[in-house]
């Protein structure tokens, strides 16, 4: 049962599981039965029924506020996992129709903030309906900001989509202190209005607490900050009633414990309340794609990424309607094979992205050129991929977000560039740069053997360097090893010998021609190294020293991780 399910809740959902094939469609609609239908939707759509659940919002649609904004989310749901312009289209014209839809039941005219109203004239200045339209409304824009940001990639779409995120946390931000001079209302709309607000404020708090004053600055959410544990707390608050957001707030927080904290966070955390709460929703919903997904993702982080695999393959043979999530799975799968050190079956998935997933070409093909050098001879003559073509088709392949190249794959045009016009790296390098890119000895940091077995290799590139260095890249290229090693090390343990690498790094900044990335990144490591051991004054020092580095590869990224961390050094002074 869900975390603060009652028995008549539990009673309802019991109801719902044993419900017949063909959901009737209401044939009047008002704001408690919206909220039942729109459940039963939501239901539905966790049984991997899409089609079903999208077919009994779709009437609706357009004159119930719950069936609008649930509809929305659905249809942006499948734009992000199609990346498909049409569906784009399709997602951003049913946002603008659900914001429309939603505003036409907000209170008129607004003249003044409704905290302001109601602490002047008293609750009876808003109706309920008018305060649900206001939380619709918000989420309504969260969900413009999502779709403006994939579809329009200038830097206006960029302004248009901060704004309406500014304004959205406003609208969240009112309606809390509306719901201050409310009575303790037990009715179950009143239930989803406060789930609602506690979403919106907990994923805002949690969104912001991760972004740097500048660009929350550039994002129009000027005044504000978050606050991660506030925001955390709210989104574990929203999940322990049963309410419309409910399981966007489950969502949010098994996103951020198993991918954001990995990326961004300065050590793994303990993430007991996520693995509670996964495995009390996947009692209830146990085919759930979304939770099946989630589920081997939290084993990965494990180290235990066999048992990650059997359940990606579960999520794969458990639907086949919205394929789309398929290629979720074949990214994990693909990265499970590559920590596992399998190169032909990592190869198999990455040409399987390659060739179908809109996401990202230039990241499946970079993939396959990676691996491709690790393959034996034959296989790579039957498989008839010619490695530096591969490497030199990922500048043409990228995609432009924001007027600009999407950080990742200009990291990876750079390198592609680079590894497909020289010789005189060794056959790993392009890989364990790519693992490191995107997080993997984090990933891999459970499992102490593996690490090892990695660093195995990195001394054996460290060896072949040496005997055969390449003029050009020579430095840079040891560079990267005396990073990566430096990260095997921390991980490991052996904090002294990783500060020798990483500071190594730091030495050789002047003699450095092309990755001047490594210097910021080995600052960034150093400061999580002295983190760890407790010298906070040091790792402070370490961290703020990234700031002197500018027009380096993923510097957004690192400018992110090392907010977090600075923020994180601040709670433990």
């Amino acid at each position: 049962m869900p975390l603060g399910l009652g028995k008549e809740d539990s009673d309802q959902e019991d109801k719902f599981e044993d419900a017949h094939e063909t959901i009737p469609v209401a044939t009047t609609m008002n704001l408690v039965t919206s909220l039942e239908e729109c459940t039963t939707a939501l239901y539905l759509f966790l049984n991997n029924r899409f089609s079903d659940a999208i077919n009994l919002l779709h009437p609706w649609s357009k004159t119930s506020i719950y069936h609008a904004l649930i509809y929305g989310i659905l249809m942006v749901v499948k734009a992000i996992l199609t990346f498909d312009p049409q569906d784009k289209q399709i997602g951003m014209a049913i946002v603008k129709e659900a914001l429309k839809t939603c505003n036409s039941f907000r209170r008129k005219p607004r003249v003044i903030p409704l905290s302001h109203l109601v602490s002047k004239e008293g609750i009876k200045a808003i109706s309920e309906e008018e305060l649900h339209a206001e939380v619709c409304y918000a989420e309504c824009l969260i969900l413009k900001s999502f779709i403006t940001f994939i579809q329009d990639e200038s830097m206006l779409g960029f302004l248009k989509g901060g704004i309406s995120i500014g304004a959205s946390y406003q609208i969240y931000k009112d309606c809390q202190q509306v719901l201050t001079q409310i009575p303790n209302d037990q009715s179950k709309a009143h239930r989803h209005l406060v789930g609602g607000i506690q979403f919106g404020l907990g994923a805002f708090n949690l969104m912001l607490s991760l972004v740097p004053p500048k660009t929350l600055r550039l994002l129009n959410v000027v005044g504000y900050s978050g606050d991660r544990e506030v925001g955390l707390a709210l989104l574990h608050e929203s999940t322990s009633e049963m309410h419309i957001n409910n399981f966007l707030s489950v969502f949010t927080l098994l996103f951020y414990h198993n991918y954001i904290s990995i990326s961004y966070g300065v050590e793994m955390g303990n993430n007991s309340a996520g693995e509670h709460l996964l495995l009390i929703y996947l009692q209830k919903f146990p085919n759930c794609v979304i939770l099946k997904f989630f589920h081997a993702r939290s084993s990965m982080l494990k180290g235990k990424f066999e048992n990650a695999e059997a359940k990606l393959h579960e999520c794969i043979f458990t639907q086949n309607e919205w394929n789309q999530f398929h290629y979720l799975c074949y990214w994990e799968l693909m990265w499970c094979r590559i920590f596992l050190q399998d190169w032909k079956q990592a190869y198999h998935y990455a040409h399987r992205l390659s060739q179908h997933s809109r996401w990202s070409k230039a990241t499946f093909v970079y993939s396959k050129a990676i691996l491709l050098p690790l393959l034996p001879a034959d296989f790579v003559k039957s498989v008839d991929e010619d490695m530096n073509s591969l490497f030199l088709q990922v500048d043409g392949l990228r995609a432009r977000f924001l007027g600009n190249s999407v950080p990742i794959e200009k990291f990876i045009a750079v390198k592609g560039q680079r590894y497909g016009t020289t010789v005189g790296w060794f056959t790993a390098q392009p890989l364990l740069e790519f693992i490191y890119a995107w997080s993997g000895f984090q990933v891999m940091s459970q499992k102490t053997e593996l690490i090892s077995s990695w660093l195995s290799i990195i001394d054996k590139g460290e060896d072949l360097l040496q005997e055969n260095p390449n003029n050009e890249y020579a430095t840079d290229d040891m560079s990267l090893l005396n990073l990566l090693k430096g990260v095997c090390l921390k991980h490991l343990g052996k904090y002294s010998k990783a500060e020798h690498y990483f500071n190594h790094v730091i030495q050789k900044e002047k003699l450095l021609k092309y990755d001047h990335y490594l210097v910021p990144y080995s600052y960034y490591e150093l400061g999580i190294l002295h983190y760890l051991r407790g010298d906070y004054a040091s790792a402070t020092k370490n961290l703020h020293n990234i700031k002197n580095h500018r027009d380096y590869l993923m510097e957004t990224r690192l400018q992110f991780r090392a907010h977090v961390a600075l923020e994180q050094i601040a709670k433990k002074n």
